[in-house]
């Protein structure tokens, strides 16, 4: 694993993620992942997959800025912050975090987030 191979990866999944294609999104990972957010754990393509598409029924990604990638073995840490547009209201809510994940044969087998605030508004309703 290298930097190299880990910002290929996230630029996968960044533009897929962006173009709310959810195929593109979901062949960043491994059919037996495992995601861990603040909300809990999802196991498995096919759950991730339901997480996901109620996720762009919800908001309309805006950005997705990845500000440092750093490699120890197969495990990459990330520093980003996403923004989203609500369907609902169209208010643009944001979050920042930092995230741990393992890469194997290009894709992610596991991924652990951690936000350091709650996604919030950055405009008014």
């Amino acid at each position: 694993m290298n930097l190299d191979v880990a910002q290929e990866v996230f630029a996968r999944r960044v533009a897929a993620w962006l173009d709310e294609d959810v195929d593109a999104y979901l062949a960043c990972w491994h059919d037996d992942m495992e995601i861990t957010m603040p909300s809990g754990t999802v196991t498995g393509i096919d759950a991730y997959r339901r997480l996901v598409e109620g996720s762009f029924r919800w908001a309309a990604p805006v950005s997705f800025d990845v500000h440092h990638l750093a490699v120890d073995g197969p495990c990459v840490l990330a520093d980003w912050t996403i923004r989203a547009r609500r369907r609902a209201d169209g208010v643009t809510v944001e979050w920042h975090g930092l995230s741990v994940c393992e890469l194997r044969d290009g894709r992610i087998t596991w991924w652990r987030e951690h936000h350091l605030a709650p996604p919030a508004p950055v405009d008014p309703p």
